[in-house]
């Protein structure tokens, strides 16, 4: 399955050789040690993401907001996404060892890749609407202003984040208000991003860099937040 689909997603261009094997990899890593569960929702980030870069890619291009190489993911945009998702499954796998309940760590991999597709959404829709706003001073900035949001982005965004929600509660033994949860933690984990972007981006840390921050805020949002509600 993870190589069929890395297939489909170098045909389809949304990925680079490189990307397409790293995300084969992370496939094969999340199935096997936490189950098809775990692996829909990594192919769902995937696939819904790869396609929203290829959604209006011209028009993109020509505002300045185009991710390169004709929107592909290549290796390091994956794991700077997907790298906090692949040590919560192996921290799930090695869950006998530890003193943490499994369900940590089914939260904090839900939450990672809510927050990866919500701020892949908020970025590749957003960009093509004008009036952006710088997220600390809601100053109207130029398109692609790193920290810069529109609400047509942040609905976006929200929506992929509510999308991992609801395939947590129908993918796995998580209740609406653990759904609720895991939306909320992509909701903060976007937030995160844009505040980085508009603060620390360019200033010493790259795009992919905040994305993996970010993501792993996530991660550890999904965390907490099941552990205060006492679902973890």
């Amino acid at each position: 399955v993870s190589v069929g689909f890395g297939s489909l997603s170098w045909a389809l261009d949304t990925a680079s050789v490189t990307g397409m094997l790293t995300g084969v990899l992370l496939g094969l890593v999340v199935g096997v040690l936490g189950g098809p569960q775990w692996l829909a929702v990594l192919m769902a980030f995937f696939a819904i993401g790869g396609l929203s870069s290829k959604y209006r890619y011209d028009e993109k291009l020509q505002r300045g907001v185009a991710e390169p190489q004709g929107g592909a993911r290549d290796s390091g945009n994956v794991l700077a996404n997907a790298a906090p998702a692949l040590a919560a499954v192996l921290l799930f796998a090695a869950g006998d060892h530890l003193a943490l309940a499994p369900a940590l760590f089914r939260f904090a991999f839900l939450g990672s890749l809510a927050t990866a597709l919500a701020d892949t959404l908020s970025s590749e829709i957003g960009g093509l609407y004008d009036g952006p706003r710088l997220v600390t001073t809601l100053q109207r900035v130029d398109p692609g202003t790193d920290g810069a949001v529109t609400w047509q982005g942040e609905l976006a965004g929200l929506a992929g984040a509510a999308l991992v929600g609801g395939m947590a509660v129908g993918l796995f033994p998580v209740d609406p208000l653990g759904g609720g949860l895991v939306a909320l933690a992509g909701a903060l984990g976007m937030t995160v991003d844009s505040l980085l972007g508009a603060t620390v981006e360019g200033r010493g840390l790259g795009n992919q860099a905040v994305n993996a921050v970010a993501t792993a805020g996530g991660a550890v949002a999904g965390g907490a937040l099941a552990l205060a509600a006492g679902l973890a």
